[in-house]
């Protein structure tokens, strides 16, 4: 699949310049920042959800308790 994209003169450099430090390509570049955004966001939501079923139900356990719910004592 393709996408189109619009930037600047200066945009179009500055990634043109990031993709050749590391060696890959612009659209490799592109690519993963734009999934990286998408994964940050649903980690954020993610989050935020625990967050809030934590604060209603106010449970917390100990590293001990874990550990032996996850069988690792």
């Amino acid at each position: 699949m393709s996408i189109s994209l619009r930037i600047s003169d200066d945009e179009y450099n500055v990634i043109r310049g990031y993709a050749e430090l590391h060696g890959v390509t612009i659209s490799e570049v592109v690519r993963l920042a734009v999934m990286e955004k998408i994964e940050d966001e649903f980690d954020i939501k993610l989050y935020e959800k625990a967050a809030k079923e934590h604060a209603a139900s106010g449970k917390t356990y100990t590293h001990d308790e874990v550990k032996k719910e996850l069988g690792l004592i």
